[in-house]
C-alpha cells in the first residue's frame, strides 16, 4: 500500500515518498524537518531582531556534483591543519548538537562551503557585524569530518558514517564531501545493498550515482532478486520501470515472472490489483509453453481473476500456436517475443571458411538467439590465431593467412568499431594459445612455420610491449589455455610428432611451469575452459578422429580428469566462450567439413543444448565475450533486424 503523502514545510518535498530505506517512519520525518529548518536558517546566538517580512523562496535545482568529469584531489597546505590542531589564529567557533565547541578559521571553512560563507559574512543582513559563532544541529563527530575535508582536502568515509555524512554535506553544500560519499557508495554497490543506495542517491538528488545505481540493478537483477531483502519494498512504479526495461539483464523471462510473483506475494492483498499490469512486463514469447501452462496459468492469484486471464490470453494463443509447430521459431517482431538487449556480446572472429581464411566477424545475441555477420574491411583474413578480451577491447594475436605466419597483433574497439595495430610479438605464432590473466595477455607455444614452440611471451597493454617469460615444459601447438585461481593452465596440443594428453600449470608469481595430471585422451585442436572452479577440456583430435567428448578437472581438489556429457557434434579447432553462465562451443571441423553448429553446456543440468548456428561454416576461428558495452544495442537483434519505428515504440529507461 502506498504511504500517505507527508510534505515538508521547508523544502516542500513529499517526505514519505522519498524516504530512503535506512530510516523509519516518524523518526526520519522529524529528522528531515530539523535538517531543513537548520538549512533554511542557521541558529545564531547573537541578538538579531526577528524579521517581520517573509522572504520569497527561490527553488534552485542544483547541478549534480557526484562525479564531475574534471574532479581531482587537491593538496591543501599542511599549515592549515597544523593551525587547526594547535588552535592558533582561529577566529570562529562551531557549537555542535552535543554542546561541543570547535574552534575554526572562518575563511578556510567558507572556502569549501557557500553555506557557512553566507552566515559568517552575514550576507542576509548586509551592513551588520559578521558572525563569529554558529550553532549547528549536527553531532561533533560529523562536523569534524566536514572540517577534516575543509583543512586537508579529504575525510574518512565509512559504511558507518556515510548515511549521515552525505546529508550533512548536502545541507552545508560541501561539494567535495558529497563527491567522496558518492564515490564510496559506488564502490560499495553489491546485490544486497544496491536498492538502498539507489533510493538514497535519488532522495539526495545525486543523479549520477542514481544513474550508475540503476545500471548496476539492471545488470545484476537475477542476483538482487535472490539476495536483496529490500526488493520487496520497491514501489509498483519502480518495479514496473525495471521489468519493462529492454536492458534488464535476465537469462530468461521466467526470472521476470518470478520477480512479479515474489513482489506480489509479499503483500498479496494490497498488491493483487497490480498483477495484470506487471504480467504484461513478461515477454512470454521467450517462455516455454509448459512453463506458461504449469507455473503461470496455475498461479493461485491468476486462476480466478478475470482481468489477469484477459491479460494472459494473447500469450496463451501465441504459445499454443508455437508449441503446435515443432521446430518453428517465434516471430521476434511480435511484441510478446521482443528480445531484450543482451548484457554480454559474443564475438567470433576470423577462421577458415570455404577453403580460405576469412576476416568476417559474427556477433551473437543470446537474448534473440541470432547471429549477425559483418565484414571488417581493415582486418586481414587469418585463421589459427588467438583472441581474448581485456578492458572491453578485443586482441587478435598471431595466426596464418594460407601463406604467412604472423607475429602481429590487432586490437578492436567495439565502441568505436575500429581496429588498431599493436606491438608485434617476438615470434610468429599460429596454432597459438592465448589467455588474459591479471591485466596481461599471454601467448603460449604455437607454430612459427618451422617448429612447434614451447616459448611464452606476455603483453603489457599499458606499455604496449611484449616480454618473454619462462617457457613451458613441452612444445605445444594447437593446444588451449585458461586462467583459473590465479594460475594459467594449458592442455594438449601437438609437438610435431604426437598428439599430447599432458597438461601443465604456470604460477605468475614464481614464473614456474609444473606438469599436472594428464588428460584421459590426447587432444589437439582442443578447447580448455575455466568454468565454475573447474577446467573443461572439450573436443579436439586424438590422432585418429575428431572428438565429441570432454573431461573436467578441479585443480583445487586434485584427482583424475573426469568425463563430462558428450557434445552433439564432434569437432576440433573450434571456438569457446562463457555466456549466461554456460559454455558455448562454436563451429570447428568435424573430420570431413567445417561446421556452423553451436551448442551450449549448462552446469546446472549437466546437459548440452542447441543454439542458433553461425551464418558461415568455419573452423580455426576464435571467440570472446565482452560484457556491459554502452553500445550493446548496436550488436543486438533490436538494432539489426527491427525497424526503427518499432524500436521507438518500446519503453526505454
Amino acid at each position: 500500500m502506498n504511504q500517505p503523502a507527508v510534505f515538508c514545510k521547508h523544502c516542500h518535498r513529499d517526505i514519505a515518498k522519498f524516504r530512503p530505506p535506512f530510516s523509519k517512519g516518524m523518526e526520519f520525518i522529524t529528522k528531515h524537518r530539523k535538517l531543513c529548518k537548520t538549512k533554511s536558517s542557521a541558529r545564531i546566538p547573537s541578538s538579531t531582531k526577528p524579521r517581520q517580512n517573509k522572504r520569497k523562496t527561490v527553488t534552485r535545482k542544483r547541478k549534480c556534483a557526484c562525479f564531475p568529469e574534471n574532479y581531482s584531489v587537491v593538496e591543501f597546505p599542511a599549515i592549515w591543519n597544523e593551525l587547526r590542531q594547535n588552535g592558533q589564529l582561529c577566529d570562529g567557533t562551531i557549537v555542535c548538537k552535543d554542546k561541543k565547541s570547535i574552534r575554526i578559521h572562518r575563511a578556510i571553512l567558507s572556502a569549501v562551503s557557500p553555506y557557512f560563507k553566507a552566515i559568517f559574512i552575514n550576507s542576509l543582513n548586509k551592513g551588520e557585524q559578521e558572525e563569529k559563532e554558529i550553532i549547528v544541529d549536527v553531532p561533533s563527530c560529523y562536523m569534524s569530518q566536514i572540517l577534516d575535508y575543509a583543512y586537508t582536502g579529504t575525510c574518512v568515509v565509512t559504511a558507518e558514517n556515510v548515511e549521515h555524512l552525505l546529508p550533512i554535506a548536502d545541507q552545508f553544500d560541501v561539494v567535495g564531501v558529497i563527491q567522496l560519499c558518492c564515490t564510496y557508495l559506488l564502490q560499495e554497490l553489491r546485490p544486497h545493498n544496491c536498492l538502498g543506495i539507489f533510493k538514497f542517491a535519488k532522495y539526495y538528488f545525486c543523479s549520477e550515482l542514481e544513474k550508475k545505481g540503476k545500471l548496476y540493478i539492471r545488470q545484476n537483477f537475477s542476483r538482487i532478486l535472490k539476495e536483496c531483502q529490500e526488493f520487496n519494498n520497491l514501489s509498483y512504479e519502480e518495479l514496473e520501470d525495471l521489468l519493462r526495461d529492454d536492458e534488464l539483464n535476465v537469462r530468461n523471462e521466467e526470472i521476470v515472472f518470478q520477480a512479479v510473483k515474489t513482489w506480489v506475494e509479499h503483500d498479496l492483498e494490497n498488491r493483487r490489483k497490480y498483477i495484470s499490469s506487471l504480467l504484461s512486463c513478461v515477454r512470454f514469447g521467450h517462455i516455454s509453453y509448459k512453463y506458461f501452462k504449469t507455473k503461470i496459468l496455475q498461479w493461485q492469484p491468476v486462476i480466478n481473476d478475470e482481468k489477469c486471464q484477459e491479460a494472459l490470453y494473447p500469450a496463451m494463443v501465441f504459445l499454443t500456436v508455437l508449441d503446435s509447430r515443432p521446430g518453428a521459431e517465434a516471430d521476434l517482431n511480435d511484441p510478446l517475443a521482443r528480445p531484450r538487449i543482451p548484457y554480454e556480446i559474443l564475438f567470433a572472429v576470423g577462421g577458415w571458411s570455404a577453403g580460405s581464411p576469412t576476416s568476417f566477424v559474427e556477433t551473437y545475441d543470446t537474448r534473440a538467439d541470432r547471429w549477425f555477420l559483418s565484414i571488417h574491411m581493415d582486418l586481414t583474413p587469418r585463421a589459427y590465431h588467438g583472441l581474448c578480451s581485456l578492458y572491453n577491447l578485443i586482441y587478435m594475436i598471431g595466426g596464418f593467412d594460407g601463406s604467412d605466419h604472423f607475429n602481429t597483433v590487432r586490437c578492436y574497439d567495439p565502441v568505436a568499431n575500429t581496429w588498431h595495430e599493436r606491438a608485434c610479438m617476438y615470434q610468429a605464432r599460429c596454432y597459438v594459445s592465448v589467455v588474459a590473466h591479471d591485466g596481461l595477455i599471454y601467448a603460449l607455444g604455437g607454430y612459427n612455420g618451422r617448429t612447434r614452440m614451447s616459448s611464452v611471451e606476455r603483453y603489457h597493454p599499458d606499455r604496449n610491449q611484449w616480454e618473454m617469460t619462462t617457457p613451458m615444459n613441452k612444445q605445444r601447438s594447437d593446444a588451449s589455455a585458461a586462467s583459473l585461481g590465479g594460475k594459467i593452465y594449458i592442455v594438449g596440443g601437438f609437438n610435431g610428432q604426437e598428439v599430447l594428453s599432458s597438461a601443465e600449470v604456470f604460477d605468475p608469481d614464481s614464473r614456474q611451469w609444473t606438469l599436472i595430471r594428464s588428460m584421459q585422451s590426447p587432444r589437439s585442436g582442443v578447447s580448455l575452459v575455466a568454468y565454475r572452479d573447474c577446467l573443461y577440456a572439450l573436443g579436439g583430435f586424438n590422432g585418429y578422429s575428431r572428438l565429441n567428448t570432454g573431461e573436467r578437472l578441479n585443480p583445487a581438489r586434485g584427482g583424475e580428469w573426469q568425463e563430462v556429457t558428450e557434445m552433439f557434434s564432434a569437432r576440433s579447432n573450434f571456438a569457446t566462450a562463457l555466456l549466461d553462465d554456460m559454455i558455448f562451443v562454436i563451429g570447428g571441423f568435424n573430420g570431413s567439413t567445417t561446421i556452423p553448429h553451436v551448442e551450449c553446456y549448462d552446469g546446472d543440468t549437466l546437459e548440452w543444448y542447441d543454439a542458433a548456428p553461425m551464418n558461415l561454416n568455419r573452423s580455426a576461428l576464435s571467440a570472446c565475450v565482452i560484457a556491459g558495452l554502452p553500445n550493446a544495442k548496436s550488436f543486438s537483434y533490436l538494432a539489426k533486424a527491427v525497424p526503427a519505428a518499432g524500436a521507438d515504440q518500446a519503453h526505454h529507461s
